[in-house]
């Protein structure tokens, strides 16, 4: 998969933690992309948007 047109971003409740963090590239059709901030080369992990919607759906339903 091609994802150099990706666009990373990470969330803004990751401060300034030393790079503890994963980057998210929502813009590309029909896929969410995660990558971990420490080894941006190391590989990404790729979702569809209706597993990754659910995915955070959860996360924010915890407290």
């Amino acid at each position: 998969m091609d994802v150099t047109g990706a666009q990373w971003r990470k969330s803004t409740r990751s401060g300034n933690n030393g790079g503890s963090c994963v980057e998210v590239a929502d813009n590309l059709p029909g896929v969410v992309l995660v990558r971990d901030t420490k080894d941006r080369d190391g590989g990404t992990l790729t979702f569809g948007p209706v597993a990754w919607r659910a995915f955070v759906d959860e996360l924010t339903r915890r407290p």
